[in-house]
């Protein structure tokens, strides 16, 4: 069993905690990690993301560039995986909170699609707790 949204925050954690400017992913990234990268993007926690492809190994990867201030200080203070492969959270609407006082989001998996918390809470839908960021 592969647990590849756990692969992908482990690269990008690993990744910010070694200064790097990019990770590479596999394409074998499914559309739900390709949806996660996107809610990074726009909430500015990476600078972006692009497929590549190298010359030396004929394959195609992903590309993520990683953000840091002006102080090289990681954008991604912590991100980490909440619902897993061996356990599975789910969270209502009812019970959706804000982590450390906004400074941080929920990525949640809901019927409308991936979405962050506080968009989980104006289209009144709850779902799988995926990841945490601050």
């Amino acid at each position: 069993m592969q647990n590849l949204l756990g692969d992908l925050i482990t690269r990008i954690y690993n990744g910010q905690q070694a200064r790097l400017g990019a990770i590479l992913l596999h394409t074998a990234t499914p559309k739900s990690s390709l949806a996660i990268l996107e809610i990074l993007r726009d909430e500015g926690y990476i600078v972006g993301f692009q497929e590549t492809y190298d010359e030396r190994l004929k394959r195609t990867f992903l590309k993520v560039l990683l953000k840091y201030n002006a102080m090289g200080v990681p954008a991604i203070k912590k991100i980490f995986q909440i619902s897993k492969p061996t356990r599975r959270v789910y969270i209502s609407t009812i019970i959706l909170w804000k982590p450390k006082a906004s400074a941080g989001l929920f990525i949640l998996s809901t019927p409308k699609g991936i979405l962050i918390d506080r968009d989980a809470r104006l289209l009144n839908v709850g779902g799988e707790l995926l990841l945490g960021i601050y």
